[in-house]
């Protein structure tokens, strides 16, 4: 019999240590090689962890949450066909006793006083049971309203009806017979994994950068049709959303906007104005916000976009997404789809400078021209531009000048698909 222990294995990139997220053993427990031990979560993406050896485990790292270095113990198992310890036995099976339990003596039965319990039986029966006439309707309502019927005052035939209902609310407006809501007890939830990760990143973004946003609405009706058109005759191609053609629209001005497209490292004091547009998708997932990269978005065009799109988007929900996948990205778009609002100030996915936010599309009526140098009234298709920036790089006109430059592109659609 021996003891093995099984130390956080190192899983590169740098990772000095991980958090645990979920255990899928408990001490006691019987494993096998290559069986799922333990997921844990690094600052890239979460880990699985399997066993080195088959044995019992005998002990645990610590509980979903703890964090552990690379190199120190993650739990021990004892090894060399050691066998599960059998359950001790129960406390009254411990030293038996061989001589027999004397029988006990039950206690004789008393007699019943039956002229007593004849009494009490018809003096139960002649209380009177107050019996309210209603109809179910009516007396569905009153049980929504937490309202006694006894309490009512009825008609002269006796029936309690919904006038009589609302004569009893009017006369009692104050007293609130509609509970707000059922109670329910505290329900305290530990912040871990994905969720505490996103926690420290909102909270270090907001620490340290001074963000300002900028919002402007932009006519999607002709962007929108085009994008129609397109679909109407993609084939077996994806389906375009808004997001390719948004992003297109993107990658054509970083050119003339580099500062958007940046990296600042406040250690060092630089910011690094990158060259290709590696764009951060923000995702949501049962776990929580993830962002998935398009790697090199400004090298593919709307197929390719949407194509990669629907990847990402699938592998972070389903957990199968990489750690590249999930890093290195230089601009993040952020996008709630009709949940969107009218208008958002997203957070700045640090180190990165800029995060761009489309809202939600309305229809409105707008003056357009007429063609004959006057104007009508027309339904549009409108949505708002949403940017935040990091004042410490990004100069307000810089920010403004970008969004009226995306917005003279998403409206004159057919610079999208001109070089």
């Amino acid at each position: 019999m021996a003891k093995f222990t099984f130390n956080m294995p190192d899983v590169g990139e740098g990772v000095a240590e991980a958090e645990v997220v979920e255990w899928h053993v408990k001490v006691g427990d019987t494993v096998n090689e290559d069986q799922h031990l333990v997921d844990v979560m690094t600052d890239k993406a979460t880990i699985d962890i399997e066993s080195p050896v088959d044995g019992v485990v005998t002990a645990l790292a610590g509980d979903v949450g703890d964090v552990v270095a690379v190199g120190a113990m993650l739990l021990e198992i004892e090894i060399d066909g050691v066998e599960a310890v059998a359950p001790e036995p129960k406390a009254e099976e411990k030293n038996p006793d061989p001589t027999p339990e004397p029988a006990r003596s039950e206690p004789a039965p008393q007699p019943v006083d039956e002229t007593i319990a004849t009494a009490s039986v018809e003096a139960a029966a002649s209380q009177p049971v107050a019996k309210v006439l209603a109809s179910p309707a009516v007396r569905k309502r009153a049980q929504e309203l937490g309202i006694d019927l006894a309490q009512v005052k009825a008609a002269a035939d006796g029936r309690v009806r919904h006038a009589d209902l609302d004569a009893f609310l009017s006369y009692n407006a104050g007293s609130g017979f509609a509970p707000a809501g059922g109670t329910r007890s505290d329900k305290p939830i530990k912040v871990i994994g994905l969720r505490k990760r996103i926690a420290a990143n909102m909270a270090a973004s907001k620490r340290n950068i001074p963000h300002f946003s900028y919002v402007e609405e932009v006519d999607v009706t002709e962007l929108e049709r085009m994008r129609a058109d397109l679909n109407s005759a993609r084939g077996a191609k994806p389906k375009l959303t808004m997001l390719p053609m948004l992003i297109t629209a993107i990658c054509k001005l970083i050119p003339d906007y580099p500062m958007i497209n940046a990296r600042f490292d406040d250690e060092a004091g630089i910011v690094t104005r990158h060259g290709a547009v590696h764009l951060g998708m923000a995702t949501q997932t049962d776990g929580g916000l993830m962002v998935p990269v398009i790697q090199n978005a400004e090298a593919k065009n709307l197929w390719q976009l949407a194509v990669e799109i629907g990847r990402l988007a699938s592998a972070a929900r389903d957990g199968s997404a990489k750690s590249d996948e999930l890093s290195g990205s230089t601009l993040t778009l952020t996008s709630l789809g009709p949940l969107g609002g009218v208008a958002t100030t997203p957070v700045i996915n640090r180190p990165e400078v800029a995060i761009i936010g489309p809202n939600r599309i309305i229809e409105r009526p707008m003056y357009v021209s007429d063609g004959n140098g006057g104007e009508r009234i027309e339904k549009r298709k409108l949505m708002n531009i949403s940017i935040s920036c990091d004042h410490r790089v990004v100069d307000g006109y810089d920010a403004a000048s970008f969004i009226q430059a995306l917005k003279k592109r998403i409206e004159t659609p057919v610079l999208l698909l001109s070089e």
